[in-house]
């Protein structure tokens, strides 16, 4: 799936729910006036910075940027945005209860259970509400590593290592199929003998082998303290179904990173042996919802939830 993906391993969710207007736990999300969607006007980007950063194919973390309001995209990213967005028309409104869903699950942890050591792996451009900045607001010590090996995402590096003078923020060039190296370079700033959130968010649909994508869950979970938490979500095809995965069909097809969207029942096996947090696997935006005086939240095709390690 395109929405937020590094190369290599790649941050997704799949989608549903209104293009025209969005409530989202209160916050409510409204395309400006004559636009289709609430995505900004573009600047173009500077060249490339290195040959590895190709601009001829579309590239999952940089469409999640432009479905976003970012501008660290290409015409080529954007074209492909527009497109996927017009086979699934919610797919902009997932991108962002996608990001609802990490700022909720995140504040939640270091601000309720006291948890302060996050690892997201597979985390993409900076967007808005990026792990530390969440995590930081509730708790000022909490330390991040961030992890992908994008070369473009290198590049914004230093967006993503600002800190609290409390609290420390680092980054790790790997890819989630090597999690010994991780967790090596991790424990230059985690304390990995205490809690711990691995935050494996819309990553795992990039690895075509569900028994792969369990084992390195497990690999990275199992070296962590017990108390630790996993924070995930990836995509599903339960509400737009056919075109949905059409749609995704569809982008796998331009040479991008190809995204698997699986069911619920698939995902579910990942918390095996751990404590689900209330409420449980649920679509993003149905987890903790603040009060909203618009009703029930929407239904979205991407499912999360937050688990203990006992």
């Amino acid at each position: 799936m395109p929405l937020g993906a590094p190369a290599g391993t790649g941050r997704a969710c799949g989608g549903g729910g209104s293009a025209s207007r969005f409530v989202a736990g209160g916050q409510t999300l409204t395309p400006r006036p004559g636009r289709k969607d609430p995505v900004t006007d573009h600047a173009p980007l500077p060249p490339p910075l290195g040959p590895e950063i190709d601009t001829t194919v579309p590239h999952s973390a940089r469409i999640w940027n432009y479905w976003l309001g970012g501008k660290d995209n290409y015409p080529v990213d954007r074209a492909a945005g527009d497109l996927y967005r017009e086979q699934a028309p919610g797919v902009v409104d997932m991108a962002r209860a996608s990001r609802i869903f990490l700022s909720r699950a995140v504040r939640h942890l270091a601000g309720e259970r006291g948890v302060l050591q996050f690892l997201d792996v597979g985390t993409g451009l900076p967007t808005m509400d990026n792990t530390h900045e969440v995590a930081q607001r509730a708790a000022p010590g909490a330390r991040i590593v961030y992890v992908d090996n994008d070369p473009l995402v290198l590049t914004h590096a230093r967006a993503l290592l600002t800190s609290t003078p409390q609290g420390a923020t680092d980054y790790i060039d790997a890819d989630l199929r090597d999690p010994g190296r991780i967790l090596r370079e991790a424990a230059r700033t985690l304390d990995l003998g205490r809690p711990v959130a691995l935050m494996l968010m819309g990553v795992l649909g990039h690895i075509a082998d569900f028994e792969e994508a369990l084992a390195l869950t497990r690999h990275l979970l199992d070296a962590l303290a017990p108390g630790s938490h996993l924070i995930h979500y990836d995509g599903t095809y339960e509400v737009q179904g056919e075109a949905l995965q059409q749609a995704q069909e569809d982008y796998d097809d331009t040479g991008a990173v190809p995204y698997v969207l699986r069911t619920p029942a698939e995902l579910a096996r990942l918390y095996e042996g751990l404590e689900l947090l209330e409420p449980g696997q649920v679509s993003c935006l149905r987890w903790r919802p603040e009060a909203d005086l618009f009703g029930e939240p929407d239904d979205v095709d991407v499912y999360g939830a937050v688990a203990r390690k006992p």
